[in-house]
């Protein structure tokens, strides 16, 4: 399973941006994906994740009301729109895929990786 994000880049405070990741897998062999991101001298932290069969959703507390996440059941594409944003949402940004059931809010949820996307938001 190979998963590839994209839609990072640097953007101004307070501006939108619209990260993607595609996975290459069977759509049976999906549990839930989410997005997970790491600053510089910081540990990864998870940002939202989705069950793929009934999209339920989860975000961290952080990205309430600023970021949102959805699929694309058909071909199995997480996208994350984000808004509002902050310098502090600085960080690679890297997409995961379970295929297991679990919480989908802890990086030892997860089976595969994306290789990670740049998000820098300016003052």
């Amino acid at each position: 399973v190979q998963l590839q994000a994209s839609g990072g880049g640097s953007v101004h405070a307070g501006g939108p941006l619209k990260l993607s990741c595609a996975a290459s897998a069977r759509i049976s062999t999906v549990y839930g994906m989410g997005w997970f991101r790491q600053a510089p001298g910081k540990d990864r932290e998870f940002v939202a994740a989705i069950h793929w069969s009934g999209a339920t959703t989860y975000y961290a507390d952080f990205a309430k009301g600023r970021f949102i996440i959805s699929r694309d059941n058909a071909k199995i594409i997480v996208y994350l729109q984000m808004s509002s944003l902050k310098p502090e949402d600085t960080a690679v940004y890297y997409c995961g895929m379970s295929s297991r059931g679990s919480l989908l809010s802890s990086a030892n949820d997860y089976d595969y990786w994306g290789q990670g996307t740049l998000v820098t938001v300016s003052s």
